[in-house]
Order: structure tokens, then C-alpha cells, then sequence
């Protein structure tokens, strides 16, 4: 798709006719005037296929020109095509060419944007031909000057003001004369000079190569956009609205015909100029309003929207109707939870079914014979005839739809379920599926749509039903685990306790320890024997396959759940999960159960976290139906056990400390001491108040760990926090022990404690100086929420073309990783980093020498442990850095998609997923500290978001550490007390290196150290732009990469390291080139690696000299702006601009990301919309093994079966 400028030919040729008349339509007749900005003659009939004196009607009259009145009958929706035009009485320039940053006319013309402005609002003469004057051409005259040359040298030369002579100057460049000139000059010059040279070549080649003439900068007809896009429509009461763009298109018709009459009566010229300057005002005024001088207002003093204004920021055309659509079939409802709703069903209201699902509804009664025709199927569900609701009934079975939840920030936020009917006018939503939506049923609301074709439906049916989003795309960890009470459910159903009723008793099978439960003979809390035989499936060793194994009821019930060959779960432990019961739990033939009871210790039950390794451990060994059915079966149990246990919460579970009064006592007297050192002078102000904020940290400290001490494993409380049910420490803290420290609102600590608990009230003061926190809570919610959508917008935007595209580039490099740490604290270990990664290289076990996985392997869990375990510390792997896939990446480079478990695929839309993954966290880090209610405690997010951004958009970083630029060995660091500065010297193996620092710093290096170039010497972070400079690309990545990590770890949210790749590797992308050589190419331009590549292999390969260039950093909002494709670009920022600039140079958009294709209307090249498998063809094929293929119908036969269990 091409843009380009339009010359006024080619804006006459759109245009049907000639928009002579400011009028808009007859108040009286409501008809578009003739000769105005709505009418007929030009765009078209306002009623289908009607001409406006009414002579035609009918379709059949298709095409028949009116001869009475002049209007063609067709239909009336080429008034939203069809466009018009105003011949201008002088031409005017396009404020976007003569305005923008760089003015590109100044550009072209060599000249200033002030003195382009003087001559066109018609201040100063400029001089066309010098004639035999000592003149210069294009040198500006006052009205003085030029009076006074006049009288001089008569008509010796030629000098004009306005549009028109800005026109005359630019016909008269020689574009191919200029461009020689330039490169000339370019070989010599430097600074100033060369930088302007290399700005104006750019211009003029874009001019030269995209056909474009500069004069066309320059109009002398402006189109008028259809009548239907700049709607007016009658109010009740008689008055009209209308769009902005008719007063602006009216006042440039007024003046343009007040011109006209005035060059008519040859009116003087100071008229004429002043009139002609009005109307290049106005036709500014119309393209970008405010862009010069004051907006031209309109009622209210509102300015006016102008056609650029059209275009840009959220309510524009590009972000409001190009990239999102209103659509059809589509609903939204308050959301309601659906305890009895299987994994893959939402419960749809009936009313709302009825709408959404109508056409279907209707054809159905139609092809049953209920209804003669639509027309009375439609009357049919009007009326809500009894025969609809039974054909609604069919017609919604197996029909998917999508549910959404605002704001969407990962793809987990639209999903597909099944519908089924329910009553009510509320929407029923899986309590499953509340995490992966971040929803609750408070009030959320959620959007519903209805995929038509069979192909939509299929695609929600095969890659977007709930039942397969089990894994979060940003860690691969499930996303879907049970909380609140199927957590505090399964874990009472999993506790043990000891002498309760029916202890020692030993069951020959399952099924008679419930009985036995049913029975009232024992509790699920009881510790009983079960006979191993009865579970011949489970993975037991063969010793114990014999023996009785010792467990509780509730764990006898919770393995019921379990898929059968699952192994038996007695301890939330790892060993157990991976198919080993430790054989302690075993009885010893001939061994009596109670003595045996009497010295085992209780066994934990399972909480939240262990959970989640189940389902994920399920997961991995059964795949998608094993796993949806068994958090069905989870969710049932932990529902029915958290009913039956009866937990409550009351006051007396909130236990007190007895000793809290002595521990206050002891901090009040520490902070004492503390400010009696401070008035003998012995520490500063800023000493003490460390000092004392660090005494009533540990005091609340101490109370915590007495508190959490004092609490029995009976308590309803603490099993509510330790199940992971609901609510932390923290919490309990503040209701038990006291609620401690507070942040002020300018975000610094009070010194004063809060002392109470709110379970002893609060004083009036303790209550207020609380409420800074509360409310500081609460607004920097608000605040960073905004801010990490903002974010997530600039990661989308600068990744959307990042897909897979192929299976292997062939590359040769790979890159080397270890564990990510900081000082000693781990931030990320080795294991996380190489699971479902490829290798690069042979991993050998260096101490026996046997290979451990081969080159251009995948690493899976089990190798990956046999690394760490052979303890290797860093291993080399394929990476996205390091992949050569043009536009995205290959397959081996990317390793596994987490959302699957297994091998990516070609077409996956990574980068969306890259950018979701990173700015999905970033809202939850941002609202994270609100649940604290504002208690002060380690640092806010407000480090975390904020330093995100920084490494994103390649910010000089705040707290900068100095780097060193040579290798070599610190020889000195003195200190100067007198400037406060500390010298660092290093002496390497070509120079000397001095560094300067304040002498506050904190020192990385120490006297002798010897240290590689690019190394930080003092605490902070690295200026990555000095970085790249010092060292190489994959040095700078690998810190980048490490940088968010540690940002994201530090606040305890996992991100794959690969969705960060992908992320840095777009902001690395671009060289600049500093020499052309031989080559084509300007220097100072941003180019693509592989452009730049391919343009050195061409000059090569024809035997010139290949260009030079350095990497260049670029911020996500610059690179996403520097994408090939003008249309994403437009429609992410500084739309006039980057539209300014694509059309002078003629810009062809390859169509190559997903945002352009969304915004032509073509289907994305991504999945199954990749050209490679739009071709495939259905083929016929024998019966194939339906093993592990996820069906509907299979899984609803089991659910019945096990409902009928």
C-alpha cells in the first residue's frame, strides 16, 4: 500500500463536481443546496435510488442522470465515497510541509521556516528573479524594501509575497542538479553544515526517487471529503448539529468567493493580500487547526476539529475505527459465579441468547418447518413463541462464543466457552477462570460475541477454549488454580490430627474408608491404613506394594479426585509428586499401627502453592482434557469441604499477644538512647531516623514471629493465611499485633508508630496519620495503572511483527547464560533459564565427560535438572538475539511456547505474546501495594514501573554508575576530601584511564582488581547507550535482559527471559551508518541490520566499498515510530508527522505486521492467518487414532459418567 502527495489534477480527478457555495442544506426543505457542501449533483442521492426532484425512483432507474435536477440514482452510500473540490482564486501552502519539525519546504528551498513564514502570511516580498539588480534570488524584502528597490531599478527584477511565489521557487528547483551539489559539498563539509546537508540530500532524494513534485507542497484545489463523513443531522427542537468540518470547509469557501469577486473589481492591492492571506489561514485552519496561531473557535469557544484532528490520539480515525470496530452479535452483562459449571461452559441469560443467537434461531425455524419464512421466524421471536425457546436450546449447543473482561492484558483475557442457558439477566462466569481474567463478582461486567463462520467457530473451539488456557503464556506456571475455598476445602480435607475417632483403623480399599466416614466411625482428620493392593495403578515400589500404607481419610478422599495412575499424594513435597511415597509412611509386617502412630510426626496438608504443582504436574503427564476434568472435580471437592468443615471467623480467633507491652516498652526506650546520642552530636539527623525506623521494624518483626507462634493450627485464621486462602502475615499483624509504621504522603516514613491493632482499636491520632497511607494507596493506584497500560501499548506496538516464521535460521552464534544475581541474593536461577530452550552447543558433565543433551536440543525439565545436578554453571543456547529470522524468529531460537508446554509453532504471534507478558505483571506490581492499605514496609513498585520504563525507553538512568572504557587493572583510587570526589585510575594495555567520582559513591572494584571494559565502577545502573558504545550488542542485550529481570524478580513476578528477548532485540534492531562507502545510502540514516547487510553484499559483490555503521539503542517509542510500515506508525503516535513524511516519500507500507493488516481489513499473517496455511486444502483421509485429540462430546460422556458416580 503506497501513500503519496496529490497534485491538483489528480484531486480533480476524484472529484464529481465543484463545491461552489458555503450553504449546507435549506432550513425550510431540509434538501442539500445546489452548488453546496451537500449537494446531490456531486455526492450522490440522499435517499437509495431516488434523484432529488423525485422524477426517478426505483432501482430500476440505476444509473439514469436526472434530467431535471441533475443527480444520478444509485444508492446513497456513495456519499460516503464520493468527493468534491474548491478551486482556489490563489493557490496555498499545506501547513503539514511547511509547518512540521523539519519544515520540509524549508527543506527543499534552502530557506528558514521564519522567513517561509513571512512570505507566505504575506509579510515580506521575496525575490523570484534578481534580474541585472545586485539582488540575490530568494532574498527577503520588507514592504519598505521593496518600495525603496522598486523606485531604484524599476522592473529590473521580479519579487512576489504569498503562496504563489513560495510556488514559483519551488517549480523552479532543479531536484537532479541540487542532489549532485549536495554530495559534493557533503565530502568536505563538517558540523553544522554537513548535518543540514545530509537533511536536505534525504529530502530531495525522496522527492527524486517517489515522483512527487515539490510544487504540489503547494495547492490550488482542495478536495472536499465526503458529506456522509462530516455528518449534520436535525435535533429535536428543531436545531442542528453539524461536524466541525463544514464551518471550516464554509469559512474557506467564503473568502475563497470573496477573493474571487475582489480580483473581479480589480480591488486594491493591500485588499487583495489581506483577503488572500485569510484564506490561507482558513485552509490551515481546515487540514490542522491550532497548529498556527490561535484554533479558530467555534460555539463556546471550543476549537474546532480539524481534519488532521480526525486522524489523531485514541478518539481518532486510526485508534477508534481502524484498529477497533464496533461489532455485531456481541453483548455485555454483569458477571455472576457458576460454581456448577463445568471447565469449558459459561452460563448465557436467555434473553440474551435470544438476541445474540437470532439469525441462527431463525433459520433453524425456517429449515424445521415452524416458520413459513424469515419474515415469520423474526415475528416468531418477537412474540417469544414456546417452539423458540426449544430450537434456542439446539441451535446454542456446540456453538462457542468469546467472553472478554476490560482492560485485556494478556490474551488469557478473552477465552471461549460453551454456552448454556440459565435464568436471570446475569452472565455466569467458571470460578476457575476468574484468575486468568483477574475478575470477581462485585459488580465486573464482561463483554460476550459470537464467532459466525465455521472457521471463527472452529478456531474458538480448537486454539481458544478455556478448557486449554491452563498455563500462563508469561511463565508457563498455571493460571488456573483453585482459591480462596476450594484452597481452605482441600487443605482442612488434607490436615491430620492426632486421638481422633477411629484412629489406627485399616481399610482394605477407597471406598470403605468413606463408608466409614459416611458412618460417622471416623473424620477426615483421622490417621488410618490403607491396603497398597487396592491401588493396583498407582506407581508404587514393588516392596510396598505389599504393606499397609499409613494416611488420613481426607487424603484417601482427595486422591479419589486424581487421575488413577497418578501418583498417591501423602506429603506436599516434590519426591511425592514425582511418583515416590518415602517408605516411612509404610507399615512394617507385623508392625501395630497405633504404636506406630504414636511416633509419626503429623504430615502438612496441601495449600494453594502445592496445588498448582499438582495441576501442573497433571498437566505435563495427561494434557488438556485429564486436567480440565480434574480442576472440575478440585473445585466440587474444595467447595463441598470447605461447607462441611464449618470454618468461621470470629474475634476470639484473633489471638493476643501477651507479651506485646514489653516489646513496645523495650523499643519505646531503644528510640530514647537513640535520641540522646543524636543531641550529644554522636550521630546525624538522618543516622537517627534510620536508626529508629529499623527499631520499630523489628519490634513489629518480633510481635509477628510471636504471633504466628501463638496461633494453633486449628485456628480458622491461620489456616485461612497458611492454606494461602486468603489474606498474608501482614494482615494478621495489623488485626493482632500492631499496625506499625506509616508512609506520609510525600512517600517518606513517619516516625511515629502506630502502637495498636485493630483489634484494640485505634486512637483518633493513630486513625488519621493511617489515612495518608489509605489514600496515597489509593491514588497511586489509579495512577500506575494508566501508566502500565501505557506501557503495554508502546511494548505491543513496538513487537506486533515479531512472529514465528520459519523452523531454523541455521545461525551460528548462541548465547551464553548463567544464573542471574545480584551481589549473593539469586534473582534468577540457571534452571529457570534453560528450560524449553534449545542448546547451542554439546553439554557435557565436566566431571565424567558424557554428554548430557546434544547440540540443537530441546532442554526439558528432566535434562535441565541433570545439568544443574552435574553442576555446570553456564551452558550456551540458542537465543532470540542471536536467531537470523528476518521480521521475527525461527522456531529453535524461540524453544518452547509456555501457554502449550510444547514446541512453538510457525505463525505464533510471539511478540504480542512478549509484550503482554511484560506489561501484564506491570499492573499487577502497580496494584499489589494497595492491599496493604497503605502500610509502609520494604520498597513500593514506584522503583520497579518506573525503572521498567527507563531500561525500555533507554533513559539516562537515575543513580548512573560510571563505566570503565579500557581493560586493564585499578592501579589507584584517592580520595580528594577538598572536591568530595574519589579518582579511580586503571591502567590498561594500550592507555591510562582517570575516572571522577563523588566521593559518596559506593566503590564496584577495589585497588588491583583487574577489570574488563564496560564494567560499572561504582553502585547504580548502566547508562546501556554508554554500554553499547564501550562494549558489543550481545553485551548490552545481555544487561538489558538482566536488568528487567532483576526488576520483575525483585518484586517476586517471574517473566520468561525470552519474552524480554524479543522486547530488547526490537530496540537493537537499527545501525547508523557512519560511512556510505560505495553504497547508496546517506550518512547519519537509521537502517535495518539486515537492509544494511544486504545493501554492503550488493556494493560488494559489484565491487565498491561496502558502507560502515555502529548499533544503535533505541527507546521502544522511537523504534516502534521507526517501523517500515507507515500505517503502524500513524496509528501509534505523531500521526501528522509520520504522515507528512511517508507521503513525501512516497512510502510503500509491505503489510508485513499485524496492526497495518487490522487496519486495511485483511486477515492478520499470523497463525492460522500465515499464507502457509491459508492454502491448505481440506483433504480426504482414512480414520485416523483420536488418542489425546480433545473432544466435546468425549468429555461431557465422562462428566455424566462421573456425575452419575
Amino acid at each position: 500500500m503506497q501513500i503519496g502527495l496529490a497534485s491538483p489534477d489528480k484531486i480533480r480527478s476524484w472529484s464529481y463536481g465543484e463545491v461552489k457555495k458555503p450553504e449546507t442544506i435549506n432550513y425550510r426543505t431540509l434538501k442539500p443546496e445546489k452548488d453546496g457542501l451537500f449537494d446531490e449533483r456531486i455526492f450522490g442521492p440522499t435517499k437509495d435510488w431516488e434523484c432529488a426532484c423525485g422524477k426517478y425512483k426505483r432501482i430500476r432507474y440505476k444509473g439514469v442522470v436526472c434530467d431535471r435536477c441533475g443527480v444520478e440514482v444509485t444508492r446513497s452510500k456513495v456519499r460516503r465515497e464520493r468527493m468534491g473540490h474548491i478551486e482556489l482564486a490563489a493557490p496555498v501552502t499545506h501547513i503539514w510541509y511547511f509547518k512540521g519539525i523539519p519544515s520540509r519546504m524549508g527543506l527543499v528551498l534552502d530557506m528558514s521556516p521564519r522567513s517561509l513564514e513571512e512570505i507566505i502570511y504575506f509579510a515580506s516580498y521575496v525575490v523570484l528573479e534578481p534580474g541585472n539588480t545586485p539582488l540575490e534570488k530568494k532574498q527577503l524584502l520588507s514592504e519598505r524594501e521593496y518600495r525603496d528597490k522598486k523606485q531604484e531599478y524599476g522592473n529590473g527584477f521580479t519579487a512576489e509575497m504569498g503562496a504563489e511565489a513560495i510556488k514559483k521557487l519551488l517549480r523552479d528547483v532543479d531536484l537532479q542538479k541540487e542532489v549532485t551539489e549536495l554530495k559534493e559539498q557533503l565530502k568536505e563539509a563538517t558540523g553544522q553544515k554537513r548535518t543540514r546537508a545530509v537533511r536536505r540530500l534525504d529530502i530531495l532524494e525522496a522527492f527524486v526517487t517517489s515522483g512527487n513534485a515539490p510544487e504540489w507542497m503547494v495547492m490550488d484545489t482542495i478536495p472536499v471529503i465526503p458529506p456522509d463523513l462530516r455528518p449534520m443531522v436535525q435535533l429535536e427542537g428543531g436545531r442542528f448539529a453539524t461536524s466541525d468540518l463544514n464551518d471550516l470547509y464554509r469559512r474557506v469557501i467564503n473568502r475563497n468567493n470573496r477573493l474571487k469577486r475582489l480580483l473581479d473589481l480589480h480591488a486594491p492591492g493591500i485588499i487583495v493580500q489581506n483577503e488572500k492571506r485569510m484564506l490561507q489561514e482558513a485552509v490551515d485552519a481546515l487540514i490542522d487547526n491550532g497548529r498556527r496561531g490561535r484554533p479558530v473557535a467555534g460555539p463556546g469557544n471550543r476549537p474546532l476539529k480539524s481534519l488532521s484532528h480526525m486522524l489523531k490520539g485514541k478518539q481518532g480515525r486510526f485508534r477508534q475505527n481502524l484498529l477497533g470496530k464496533r461489532v455485531d452479535y456481541s453483548g455485555r452483562s454483569v458477571i455472576d459465579v457458576g460454581p456448577s459449571l463445568r471447565m469449558n461452559q459459561m452460563g448465557l441469560p436467555v434473553p440474551m441468547a435470544m438476541e445474540l443467537f437470532k439469525p441462527f434461531i431463525m433459520k433453524e425455524l425456517v429449515s424445521r418447518g415452524l416458520a413459513s419464512n424469515i419474515k415469520n421466524a423474526k415475528r416468531k421471536i418477537d412474540r417469544q413463541d414456546d417452539d423458540v425457546y426449544d430450537v434456542l436450546g439446539d441451535v446454542i449447543k456446540e456453538h462457542p462464543v468469546l467472553l472478554n473482561r476490560a482492560p485485556t492484558l494478556h490474551r488469557l483475557g478473552i477465552q471461549a466457552f460453551e454456552p448454556v442457558l440459565v435464568s436471570g439477566k446475569a452472565m455466569r462466569l467458571h470460578p476457575l477462570a476468574c484468575e486468568a481474567y483477574n475478575a470477581d463478582f462485585d459488580g465486573d461486567q464482561m463483554a460476550i460475541h459470537v464467532p459466525l463462520s465455521d472457521e471463527a467457530q472452529a478456531e474458538a473451539r480448537l486454539l481458544m477454549l478455556a478448557a486449554h488456557h491452563i498455563l500462563a503464556p508469561k511463565d508457563g506456571k498455571p493460571v488456573v488454580t483453585p482459591s480462596q475455598d476450594m484452597v481452605i476445602g482441600n487443605y482442612y480435607l488434607t490436615m491430620e490430627e492426632a486421638g481422633r475417632e477411629g484412629e489406627g483403623m485399616i481399610f482394605k480399599d477407597m471406598n470403605e474408608a468413606v463408608l466409614a466416614y459416611r458412618n460417622g466411625l471416623v473424620h477426615w482428620h483421622t490417621r488410618v491404613g490403607l491396603q497398597t493392593t487396592s491401588l493396583p495403578d498407582k506407581p508404587f515400589t514393588d516392596e510396598q506394594r505389599s504393606k499397609i500404607l499409613v494416611t488420613s481419610v481426607g487424603k484417601i478422599i482427595f486422591n479419589n479426585i486424581l487421575p488413577k495412575s497418578f501418583p498417591y499424594l501423602n506429603e506436599p513435597t516434590n519426591t511425592n509428586l514425582n511418583g515416590y511415597v518415602p517408605d516411612s509412611y509404610f507399615l512394617e509386617p507385623g508392625e501395630d499401627i497405633n504404636e506406630h502412630l504414636k511416633n509419626a510426626e503429623l504430615v502438612l496438608p496441601f495449600k494453594k502453592g502445592f496445588l498448582s504443582d499438582i495441576i501442573a504436574e497433571v498437566y505435563k503427564q495427561y494434557k488438556v482434557t485429564e486436567t480440565s476434568l480434574l480442576l472440575d472435580r478440585m473445585k466440587d471437592l474444595g467447595y463441598d469441604e470447605s461447607t462441611q468443615s464449618g470454618l468461621t471467623v470470629g474475634i476470639v480467633d484473633v489471638t493476643e499477644v501477651p507479651e506485646k507491652p514489653q516489646i513496645i516498652d523495650d523499643a519505646h526506650k531503644q528510640v530514647a538512647t537513640v535520641t540522646k546520642q543524636f543531641r550529644r552530636g554522636l550521630i546525624t539527623d538522618h543516622e537517627r531516623y534510620e536508626r529508629v525506623i529499623g527499631i520499630w521494624n523489628d519490634a513489629k518483626d518480633d510481635l509477628q514471629d510471636k504471633l504466628t507462634n501463638n496461633f494453633e493450627r486449628q485456628n480458622p485464621i491461620f489456616m485461612m493465611s497458611d492454606s494461602g486462602a486468603r489474606g498474608n502475615i501482614s494482615n494478621f499483624t495489623q488485626l493482632a499485633g500492631m499496625r506499625g509504621l506509616m508512609a506520609a504522603p510525600n512517600g517518606e516514613i513517619m516516625e511515629l508508630p502506630i502502637t495498636a491493632n485493630f483489634r484494640e482499636g485505634l486512637s483518633v491520632l493513630e486513625m488519621f496519620i493511617s489515612t495518608h497511607g489509605a489514600r496515597k494507596g489509593m491514588t497511586d493506584t489509579a495512577l500506575k495503572t494508566a501508566n502500565s497500560g501505557y506501557l503495554t501499548r508502546r511494548l505491543v506496538d513496538v513487537a506486533q511483527d515479531v512472529i514465528v516464521r520459519e523452523e531454523d535460521c541455521g545461525t551460528d552464534r548462541g548465547l551464553t547464560i548463567r544464573a542471574i544475581k545480584n551481589g549473593n541474593e539469586m534473582i534468577e536461577p540457571l534452571y529457570d533459564r534453560m528450560l524449553g530452550r534449545y542448546t547451542m552447543k554439546t553439554v557435557k558433565n565436566p566431571k565424567t565427560g558424557e554428554v548430557i543433551v546434544g547440540a540443537n536440543k530441546m532442554i526439558d525439565e528432566t535434562i535441565a535438572q541433570r545439568i544443574i545436578d552435574a553442576g555446570i554453571d553456564a551452558i550456551t543456547i540458542r537465543s532470540v538475539f542471536t536467531c537470523n529470522t528476518a521480521h521475527g524468529v525461527c522456531e529453535r531460537c524461540y524453544g518452547r511456547n509456555m501457554a502449550t508446554g510444547d514446541q512453538v509453532e510457525v505463525g505464533e504471534a510471539v511478540g504480542t505474546v512478549a509484550a503482554q507478558s511484560i506489561g501484564e505483571p506491570g499492573t499487577q506490581l502497580t496494584m499489589r501495594n494497595f492491599h496493604t492499605g497503605g502500610v509502609a514496609g520494604n520498597d513500593d513498585i514506584t522503583q520497579g514501573l518506573p525503572r521498567v520504563q527507563e531500561i525500555f525507553e533507554s533513559r539516562n538512568p537515575k543513580g548512573k554508575a560510571e563505566i570503565t572504557e579500557v581493560t586493564g587493572t585499578v592501579e589507584s583510587i584517592e580520595e580528594n576530601p577538598a572536591e568530595r570526589t574519589k579518582e579511580i585510575t586503571i591502567k590498561g594495555e594500550a592507555d591510562t584511564r582517570s575516572y571522577t567520582l563523588p566521593i559518596t559513591a559506593k566503590l564496584m572494584v577495589a585497588e588491583g582488581d583487574f577489570i574488563h571494559r564496560g564494567a560499572a565502577l561504582n553502585d547504580g545502573s548502566v547508562d546501556p547507550k554508554e554500554l553499547i558504545r564501550v562494549r558489543d550488542v550481545l553485551s548490552t542485550e545481555n544487561y538489558l535482559l538482566s536488568e528487567v529481570q532483576k526488576t520483575y524478580r525483585m518484586q517476586g513476578v517471574a517473566v520468561l527471559d525470552k519474552h524480554i528477548e524479543i522486547m530488547v532485540r526490537q530496540m537493537l534492531r537499527k545501525v547508523r551508518i557512519m560511512d556510505p562507502g560505495d553504497t547508496d545510502v546517506l550518512p547519519g540514516t537509521l537502517m535495518d541490520i539486515k537492509d544494511f547487510k544486504d545493501h554492503n553484499y550488493d556494493t560488494l559483490i559489484s565491487g565498491g566499498i561496502p558502507a560502515t555503521a555502529r548499533p544503535v539503542i533505541l527507546g521502544i517509542t522511537k523504534a516502534a515510530l521507526e517501523t517500515n510500515s507507515f500505517l503502524s506508525a500513524a496509528s501509534f503516535q505523531e500521526t501528522t508527522r509520520v504522515l507528512t513524511d511517508a507521503a513525501i516519500r512516497g512510502k510503500n507500507d509491505p503489510l508485513i505486521g499485524l496492526k497495518e493488516n487490522v487496519i486495511i481489513g485483511k486477515i492478520i499473517p499470523a497463525g492460522t492467518g500465515m499464507p502457509d496455511y491459508r492454502k491448505i486444502k481440506p483433504k480426504e483421509v482414512g480414520a485416523t487414532s483420536t488418542d489425546g485429540v480433545y473432544s466435546i462430546n468425549e468429555l461431557e460422556k465422562r462428566m455424566k459418567e462421573e456425575d452419575a458416580k
